[in-house]
């Protein structure tokens, strides 16, 4: 009897070791631009939304691989009608435009507000969001100014796919940097405005994009960076970057410079043969280093 409590006992305690991880690794995600937020009361619990406009963008940054929960709530007037619709409009990492439509929404029964002269909230509706292995930009929009619409915004990991990558050489002319991580030499390139990072590559396959942005020594704190992705002059993608000062890598042969860490996005490339090119939108911002990966599996789509 003893031996069977105790297995019970053991077993309980990794369940809750894996719940506590399980709900460590959820994220409660705030635009980092257009921030009006709006207090909800649920079950006598406070949640924090955030307004919606059909002016500026609600952007939100995240690195995959996870889904993205978006909850919404409409907002009921006094006086007003019996139900409401809204459109929120979406776009990822400044891809084609996706539309989420809500219609015959009643006012909740559970939810209020905490500042109760903004009148009742609207029940619960959500959508998720898949996003892969990187860094995604997502910008959130209301397609008409009325009813008032706030967002709540939730992220949970998911495992990224096990696989091998090993490194893929952008097209000449390039310059080449030397970068030490882990007494390991990497190597790395150069690019600006002026002369972008460019690849000629294979698909169906993955293209994997490691970036650092160049830091002096005065300079401190998070950078925030822009980079955008072109085929043939049209725009592929544009991601938002956030780093800071590596505390691991080093330049091999300069020492006025501090790498940052590294951020990375990842190209899913179509079937056929793509040239891509990578552009820093930034001013004052304009030397970045940059490298390539792809699945070893791929490997023979180049050959």
């Amino acid at each position: 009897m003893k031996k069977i409590l105790i297995a019970v006992l053991v077993l309980f305690a990794m369940y809750s070791g894996l719940l506590a991880q399980s709900e460590k690794k959820t994220q409660y995600l705030k635009p980092t631009n257009f921030q009006k937020r709006v207090t909800h009361v649920i079950s006598e619990k406070s949640r924090n939304y955030y307004s919606l406009s059909n002016e500026k963008a609600s952007v939100i940054s995240v690195r995959g691989p996870g889904i993205l929960r978006v909850i919404s709530r409409g907002r009921f007037v006094p006086g007003g009608k019996d139900n409401i619709k809204y459109e929120i409009q979406y776009s990822i990492n400044g891809g084609e435009q996706q539309n989420v439509k809500e219609n015959y929404v009643g006012p909740s029964k559970k939810a209020t507000y905490l500042n109760g002269s903004l009148g009742i909230p609207g029940e619960l509706r959500d959508f998720e969001i898949e996003l892969g292995r990187g860094t995604h930009t997502l910008d959130f929009k209301l397609k008409e100014k009325t009813p008032p619409v706030a967002a709540r915004y939730i992220f949970r990991p998911t495992k990224a796919k096990k696989q091998d990558w090993i490194a893929f050489s952008p097209v000449r002319p390039t310059e080449p940097i030397d970068l030490i991580t882990k007494e390991q030499i990497v190597k790395y390139y150069r690019f600006s405005l002026e002369k972008p990072l460019k690849t000629e590559i294979n698909g169906p396959t993955e293209l994997r994009v490691l970036t650092r942005m160049e830091n002096h020594y005065q300079m401190k704190g998070r950078i925030h960076y822009r980079l955008q992705v072109k085929e043939k002059d049209k725009v592929i993608n544009t991601y938002q970057l956030s780093s800071r000062r590596s505390e691991v890598t080093t330049y091999k042969n300069n020492k006025e410079l501090i790498p940052g860490k590294a951020c990375e996005f990842v190209i899913n490339v179509p079937k056929g043969r793509h040239t891509y090119e990578i552009f820093p939108l930034d001013k004052g911002k304009s030397k970045i280093l940059g490298r390539f990966l792809i699945p070893e599996k791929d490997v023979k789509l180049e050959k």
